[in-house]
């Protein structure tokens, strides 16, 4: 039976970055052909990075970038398996030049790297030209400064790329299925309009695109949900036959687990309708779908359904928004209840002496702060035994920058101005991102292909 097998290198931006190896080398041995796909792009994380490439023409892409390939890049290419990712964010050319730079360090100059560009749909946001999706209507951006506004492009150039021998492929803001279609389909030689077997790749990069989510990350609940050594989860794999089958495992030796239960949370993630995930390069149903246990973290995953791929494109366009201050600072030992309130009152209070324009709230850490509401109705109410130690946490928002940092810095100076036994002080400011969705008719996003060879990209 023809199998293939696809792994999962990284969830988002932020992962581990030891987790690639213990998967190339499960690939290896495998024996069988592979590729391993990166997902690191979040709606803010792309954001994020075009403010980044504002500061840095050469930054704006993946900061993990070197550290996650260097140790898996040699051993990737002496065995033939394409690494791809949407790790260029919002620089995909800087991306390839440090891929190149990583590639040349290594020995490795006819190394071939793909670039992928064009889901940068900025000046067609700013014209107004495309219409908000309808979920986000009411949502009013004339106040604020766009950043930037990228399409979710499909697996079409991905697989272009592998095409033309790509060994390393840095794309931009990508979907995160499209990571796992392109392989499956360049190598299945699946059609454009084959909904079922892109219905297939979809779920296999839908079940991997969070990486260790799939294999009991997050799903872990200690007493309650056990996974056997957490601290050396294994990231996951996908075994996908030419007939349709569909296998999630994960690397060897490895910590975590595979089972029905964490395979049915992965799956309903993000997922709003079962009969209609859209994707860009098919819509996915899995209102049929079944699992099966094969054996230790082999699950089965059956009756997948496909319809034909949307006219339209997502945009995510990214604003910036208003500033976050936060400042934290903490009292422990006997009454402390007592004057972590009168902590969190005073700083309030300060807010009004200071006139800073400003929407504030304290969260009483250790007694309420998750599940409490802006006027801190839970630890104004709280009536239970008095905790050894609390976290006062006071987070403003702000217009400017400045008002921002003035408040946040009035927890610093609870160092001296507050109550006894006022001590570990903190603070720091942070832009905020708002984004709104669009759509965009897929010929007004023209991507590009071009594949070089690291001593070309450098030269």
């Amino acid at each position: 039976m023809d199998r293939f097998l696809v792994g999962n290198g990284a969830g988002f931006s932020g992962d581990r970055v030891d987790a690639p190896l213990p998967v190339l080398r499960t690939l290896i041995a495998s024996g069988l052909p592979s590729a391993m796909f990166f997902e690191t792009l979040g709606e803010r994380t792309v954001a994020l990075a075009h403010l980044e490439k504002r500061r840095d023409p050469e930054a704006g892409y993946e900061p993990m970038l070197e550290r996650l390939l260097e140790p898996i890049l040699a051993l990737a290419k002496q065995h033939g398996i394409p690494l791809l990712g949407n790790w260029g964010a919002a620089n995909p050319p800087a991306a390839a030049r440090a891929v190149a730079r990583l590639a040349m360090a290594q020995g490795m100059p006819d190394l071939r790297i793909a670039l992928v560009e064009g889901d940068d749909v900025t000046g067609l946001v700013a014209g107004g030209q495309l219409p908000v999706h309808e979920a986000d209507a009411g949502l009013d951006m004339g106040a604020w400064n766009l950043i930037a506004a990228n399409a979710y492009i499909g697996a079409e150039p991905l697989i272009e790329a592998l095409a033309l021998g790509a060994d390393v492929i840095v794309a931009g803001r990508t979907s995160d299925p499209a990571l796992a279609i392109a392989p499956l389909a360049h190598h299945f030689g699946w059609r454009a309009d084959d909904w079922e077997k892109l219905a297939l790749g979809a779920a296999t990069g839908h079940l991997l695109e969070c990486g260790s989510q799939v294999t009991g990350g997050v799903f872990w609940d200690p007493g309650y949900k056990d996974i056997p050594d957490p601290a050396n989860i294994g990231f996951p794999i996908a075994e996908v036959t030419r007939d349709g089958g569909l296998v999630i495992t994960k690397a060897a030796d490895t910590g975590g687990l595979v089972d029905l239960r964490t395979v049915k949370e992965q799956l309903l993630y993000e997922l709003h309708d079962p009969t209609h995930y859209i994707t860009p390069d098919v819509v996915l149903d899995i209102s049929h779908c079944t699992l099966e246990q094969l054996g230790q973290d082999r699950v089965a995953v059956h009756g997948l359904r496909g319809h034909p791929r949307p006219d339209t494109l997502k945009v995510t366009a990214s604003f910036e928004g208003s500033w976050l201050g936060e400042g934290e600072v903490s009292v422990a030992g006997p009454n402390a209840l007592a004057r972590a309130r009168a902590t969190a009152d005073v700083l309030l209070e300060r807010m009004k002496i200071r006139g800073l324009d400003v929407r504030a709230r304290v969260d009483l850490i250790g007694v309420a702060s998750v599940h409490d509401s802006d006027d801190g109705a839970l630890w104004r109410g709280y009536d239970g035994p008095e905790p050894p130690e609390i976290r006062i946490r006071l987070a403003v928002e702000a217009r400017t920058r400045d008002d921002a940092d003035q408040a946040a810095r009035e927890v610093l100076a609870m160092l001296c101005c507050g109550t006894a036994g006022t001590g570990g002080a903190r603070w720091r400011v942070t832009p905020r991102i708002l984004t709104r969705s669009h759509l965009v008719l897929r010929e007004r996003v023209p991507v590009t292909v071009s594949v070089r060879t690291a001593r070309e990209i450098l030269s």
